[in-house]
């Protein structure tokens, strides 16, 4: 996990999707549907990235049991390119969320990833305050 998130901070997305195994499915409330392979995950960081390309991830203590692990986060960026479908605002957000890993034989198999979208809506005025 922690060389996933190192490779996002560094914001090199062929190396997020090395990191994945080639059948790797990837579960993000972001996306329509789930991801499924190396290609599909580097678009989607490369989306990510290009929305938010002062991007960072600040992770919590991960908890691991075996070949799984989890870890909450802290995302932090401005919004200065297209993000679901939404044009760049300018507006710097911090976000929280959580993922899910599974690896086998040294990569991620599975990630399910669920952030605030909603706080991601607030922050970029989308949203009302609550």
């Amino acid at each position: 996990m922690q060389n996933l998130l190192a490779a996002f901070n560094e914001h090199d997305a062929n190396r997020v999707a090395q990191i994945c195994a080639p059948n790797c499915e990837v579960v993000d409330v972001g996306e329509a549907g789930p991801l499924r392979g190396r290609e599909a995950i580097k678009a989607s960081c490369e989306r990510y990235l290009a929305a938010f390309p002062d991007l960072r991830v600040e992770p919590d203590v991960p908890i691991v049991d075996g070949n799984r692990g989890a870890v909450a986060y802290t995302v932090t960026g401005s919004h200065r390119g297209n993000v679901l479908r939404i044009p760049a605002t300018g507006k710097a957000v911090t976000i929280r969320g959580a993922c899910l890993v599974t690896v086998h034989d040294g990569q991620i198999a599975q990630l399910l990833t669920v952030w605030d979208l909603a706080g991601l809506l607030r922050a970029i005025g989308l949203l009302p305050d609550l």
